[in-house]
């Protein structure tokens, strides 16, 4: 009998065209495939593992969620993926444009980038949606957010206030990037129920994107997000936290940068807040406040990349939990502590 070859991961992502991150969260959420182990612990995949991904990618590329063609099999999702080509080869004919689905995801960051600022300078929602999907599938998530969501962000805020794009543009890309976030964090799932975090923007804070960016990437390091959205008062945030117990409120200040009231919102929240909780703050704005994130011992960051490393930061931290006679024993439910060797 002949011996079936097992792949590794990098040779799946290399041949599927999708993410490592985006095939792990498939695997956990939808078990699309169950590769076997190596002695090691890493995974193994069989040609018959790479082949359905390939097809599991061809109809999510399409256009439809991968939810709904998770558990088809290997002959159904054949004959859906053959049914999209024909489609597709019908589409291209005279009098029809080509459609979103036929175009080939290109192989860097920049360039579904450079697909996206076309896109949308051209008011192009269906192509621009297109290419964000792809990118979603093909990138790790991370170069997903710093490459491709933030500078088409960025772009389209830049050009607005230059003149050479208008508010619609903004708009539509906010509207896009909004249904790619929400995706993202859809399929993410946490590696511990204990990792709560809870984000928001604070009140006078309108511009929620940042914050969804903040939950996104939260979801796909494996946090459980809370995610409440923008403008609101100490008060709020702070029950919600009181309700879930988080190890971290993050907030996004993004504009106005100069509000007198934000600094008392910030000095309240954290009074309120339990001392086990971190408050994290981060957003174009968050520079503003530098001084009184100082005073109240708040944690100021400058990017998702920051961001990520706090995250790691405080799940290895362990945590005190108060106890009724006033002192604190740990956290048995935190990553970072460890049990004491018996005796």
């Amino acid at each position: 009998m002949t011996r079936q070859h097992r792949h590794p991961m990098r040779v799946v992502t290399r041949r599927t065209g999708l993410s490592a991150d985006l095939l792990r969260a498939w695997e956990r959420r939808h078990e699309v495939v169950k590769p076997s182990r190596s002695e090691g612990g890493r995974r193994l995949y069989s040609d018959q593992d790479i082949e359905r991904l390939r097809l599991l990618y061809r109809a999510t590329l399409a256009g439809r969620n991968i939810g709904q063609v998770a558990e088809l099999s290997m002959r159904a999702l054949a004959l859906l993926v053959q049914k999209d080509v024909e489609a597709d080869a019908v589409a291209e004919r005279p009098g029809h444009g080509p459609p979103a689905s036929v175009f080939i995801p290109p192989r860097s960051v920049s360039d579904y980038l450079r697909d996206c600022i076309l896109a949308l300078e051209r008011l192009d929602a269906a192509t621009l949606d297109a290419m964000a999907r792809r990118a979603a599938v093909a990138l790790p998530f991370g170069a997903l957010l710093d490459g491709l969501v933030v500078p088409l962000l960025e772009r389209a805020g830049t050009g607005w206030r230059e003149g050479s794009l208008h508010p619609v543009h903004e708009h539509l890309a906010s509207v896009v990037l909004r249904r790619l976030l929400d995706r993202a964090i859809e399929s993410a799932v946490s590696h511990h129920e204990a990792s709560n975090v809870v984000v928001a923007t604070p009140a006078g804070q309108i511009h929620e994107f940042g914050a969804l960016l903040v939950a996104a990437t939260a979801a796909v390091e494996g946090w459980k997000v809370t995610y409440l959205g923008g403008d609101l008062p100490a008060e709020d945030i702070a029950e919600a936290a009181l309700r879930t117990r988080p190890w971290a409120v993050v907030l996004s200040v993004v504009f106005p940068a100069g509000d007198p009231m934000l600094a008392d919102e910030l000095r309240r929240l954290r009074t309120t807040l339990p001392k086990t909780v971190s408050l994290v703050v981060g957003g174009a704005a968050s520079s503003a406040y530098k001084d009184v994130l100082e005073e109240i011992g708040a944690v100021r960051l400058g990017s998702l990349e920051e961001f990520r490393a706090q995250l790691r930061t405080i799940r290895e931290t362990p945590r005190r939990i108060p106890r009724r006679n006033g002192r604190s024993r740990a956290d048995p439910s935190s990553p970072g502590t460890r049990p004491r060797p018996s005796r």
